[in-house]
């Protein structure tokens, strides 16, 4: 008798289930599971394109039409909690590596590795693509506007990896202060923001604010290490929750931040890039959220029904970051061939009718990721067959793709 999909479906998660060890944190991967399916869709729901005369694709977003939908940012915002995740992560991975008598260097290396094959892949497969898409009609326009879409989300490996090599720094400063190791890095941020735009923010330079880019992503990882070196309690998560509630409502309504968590185009600031002091409070009321509930998440994902979906986008964490704008693009540039715009892909995303239809176009955007995640993975595994020649190949395609989709050429 043949298994019926649902059957067969059940079945692998129970296997998946039945073969994760006993000690696995299942609500922190739960957690990272989270935050890694906000991205795509954020990205998905907020993104949009227009087409010009020319059927070129151009960036633009509905938060610019709809910017009563910027609440919807709060929820899809959750790096605080990916870097919450991280830090606590880096934590129980270093302490590992130094009980196998692991040098620090030796450690270092392996989690940069891991994270960049799957960007210098990306990276280089789209330096490959761009001159052929343009000889078949794809015009240049598109090619940078799809460039910028893909390139967009890899800042935060840099990132990520700059705070990872910090991981035995932050270690002792969670054994020094606790949890308390993380305010220096609020109050960073909170006197960048003030100069930006307090008093004398027309004096201040606009490059100003690229010094909030390390201390307010390393915010909520160093909470994440506090965490996992057991010196952030339930008492401390919840004054994390209701400190940076508080503080998230009189950013908001006092000091009159803007409410969206991204960029909105025409917007004169942005809460994003680099991270204001509103992204640090939304970071802060959902570390102490996630601690609070991990428990809860814990005793949850003890369905296999459940866990079995977790353990695949962990698998597959680095895949889903660098390829899912590929995934919309793989749709929305042939749709700019069609001779006329398609709704929630390539009209202009500033009718109720374009958030409906782009609703729908959700599940076709995921299917195009997992097709392509079926190849695209492969970079997240050692690249033990490549030559060094292959190597030095990828490394100069993703530098022009760089170059390329930053704008410098």
């Amino acid at each position: 008798m043949s298994l019926t999909p649902l059957t067969t479906l059940r079945k692998t998660a129970s296997t998946i289930d039945a073969k994760t060890p006993a000690h696995r944190d299942r609500a922190i991967d739960g957690l990272r599971a989270l935050a890694l399916l906000a991205v795509p869709t954020g990205h998905w729901l907020l993104g949009g394109f227009t087409l010009d005369a020319g059927g070129a694709l151009h960036n633009a977003s509905p938060l610019a039409s709809f910017g009563f939908f910027a609440p919807l940012t709060w929820v899809l915002q959750m790096l605080g909690i990916f870097f919450l995740v991280g830090g606590y992560a880096s934590v129980l991975s270093y302490r590992r590596a130094v009980a196998r008598g692991e040098s620090t260097r030796r450690w270092l290396r392996g989690r940069v590795t891991r994270l960049g094959r799957p960007v210098l892949g990306v990276t280089a497969v789209w330096a490959a693509l761009i001159p052929v898409l343009y000889a078949m009609g794809v015009p240049g326009t598109t090619l940078r506007t799809g460039s910028t879409l893909v390139i967009q989300p890899l800042w935060f490996v840099g990132i990520y990896a700059v705070i990872t090599a910090l991981t035995p720094w932050c270690i002792k400063a969670a054994e020094r202060f606790g949890a308390w190791a993380a305010a220096p890095l609020l109050g960073s941020v909170a006197v960048v923001d003030f100069l930006r735009y307090g008093p004398f923010g027309d004096a201040m330079p606009s490059t100003l604010s690229l010094l909030n880019l390390l201390p307010g992503w390393m915010f909520a990882y160093q909470l994440g290490v506090s965490w996992g070196e057991k010196k952030l309690g339930r008492r401390g998560a919840w004054l994390l929750l209701l400190g940076g509630t508080a503080l998230f409502a009189a950013l908001l309504f006092v000091f009159h931040y803007p409410a969206s968590m991204v960029g909105v185009p025409g917007e004169a600031r942005t809460n994003s890039h680099p991270p204001s002091l509103l992204v640090l409070a939304l970071a802060a009321a959902q570390s102490g959220a996630a601690i609070l509930l991990r428990e809860r998440i814990g005793k949850l994902l003890r369905r296999p029904a459940l866990w079995a979906p977790v353990v695949v986008i962990n698998l597959s964490a680095m895949t889903i970051l660098c390829w899912h704008q590929t995934a919309m693009l793989a749709a929305a540039v042939p749709g700019s061939f069609l001779g006329g715009t398609v709704q929630g892909l390539t009209a202009g995303p500033d009718t109720w009718a374009w958030i409906a239809a782009r609703i729908a176009w959700l599940p076709v955007f995921g299917a195009l990721l997992l097709l392509i995640g079926r190849y695209a993975r492969g970079f997240e595994s050692p690249w033990k067959q490549a030559t060094h020649p292959r190597r030095a190949l990828a490394g100069l395609l993703a530098a022009g793709f760089a170059v390329f989709a930053l704008g410098l050429a």
